[in-house]
């Protein structure tokens, strides 16, 4: 008689049974790896460390009862007052030739258009030195044009509060014709093709309507612009040098104090960070958001 039991217990030739021990009697025991999201919060954290840590030693080591006395010591103040300056005048001469220059990207088809916006925007990543080295060999006395302009008209950039000035400009504009270039592009331009059938002249649209809808990325490019003129310190101590009063701004005063008078070089290292936090948060709609 065939037996039955093993069907009538529900259990079949298929069933595998229980987990079997490995051979020698002992279980398998593969290590377990830590899943991908705990790699890669570890790492992000790592990262967030990078940026965070630095700052708050700053905050820590600036002796937060003496920024009043400090930050209004005559070193500072000039340091200050030279470095808005310039930033401010930076900031308008990258406005008057960006926004025509970004316009020129984004509506102009133009041969070679793409090694032209490559050469614009090299100062983005151009080691702001080798910047002001080309600037020097560039106006520079026995530079390319530098020698022909003094001579012609007296004026002399290397060394001044002009190359200064010249110098934030070279490495901030690219900033603000990037972002008016997305802008331009984002824009609808069919508003602007009817403007023109319907007569509007070209300046009119420019005015009332090409301007308005780049609003937004004309202010974001703007503040992106001034923060990188206010912060910049590589060409303009290679080109313009560190003179007091003449071309010592912010950042070139704190690398100088940080010899003589380390805590005045915190505050003011405190308040480009400060400044800088204000520039981000002002963008946060644009750099902040995901």
């Amino acid at each position: 008689m065939p037996d039955t039991a093993p069907a009538a217990a529900g259990i079949t030739s298929a069933d595998p049974g229980p987990p079997r021990p490995a051979q020698g009697g002992v279980a398998s025991s593969r290590p377990r790896l830590p899943s991908a999201h705990v790699v890669l919060t570890c790492l992000a954290v790592l990262a967030l460390a990078l940026f965070l840590v630095p700052l708050v030693g700053l905050v820590a080591r600036t002796p937060l009862t003496r920024i009043p006395e400090l930050i209004v010591s005559p070193a500072v103040v000039q340091a200050t007052r030279l470095s808005v300056v310039t930033s401010l005048a930076a900031l308008a001469i990258s406005t008057v030739l960006g926004v025509p220059l970004a316009w020129f990207f984004a509506r102009r088809d133009v041969p070679f258009a793409n090694l032209l916006r490559a050469i614009a925007v090299l100062p983005m990543v151009l080691p702001p030195v080798v910047g002001g080295v080309a600037l020097l060999l560039a106006f520079g006395r026995r530079g390319l044009l530098g020698g022909p302009l003094e001579q012609v008209t007296g004026v002399r950039l290397p060394f001044t509060t002009a190359g200064a000035v010249m110098a934030a400009t070279f490495v901030a504009m690219p900033f603000l014709v990037v972002t008016v270039e997305a802008g331009l592009r984002q824009a609808d331009q069919r508003l602007e093709d009817a403007a023109s059938t319907l007569g509007a002249s070209r300046w009119t649209i420019y005015r009332r309507i090409t301007l308005p809808q780049i609003a937004p990325s004309l202010g974001a490019g703007m503040a992106l612009c001034w923060a990188r003129a206010l912060g910049e310190f590589g060409a303009t101590i290679t080109f313009a040098g560190n003179f007091p009063g003449r071309t010592q701004t912010m950042p070139l005063a704190v690398y100088l104090l940080l010899e003589s008078d380390a805590q005045a070089a915190y505050v003011l290292s405190l308040l480009l960070l400060a400044i800088s936090v204000a520039v981000l948060v002002l963008l946060r709609g644009r750099y902040l958001s995901p």
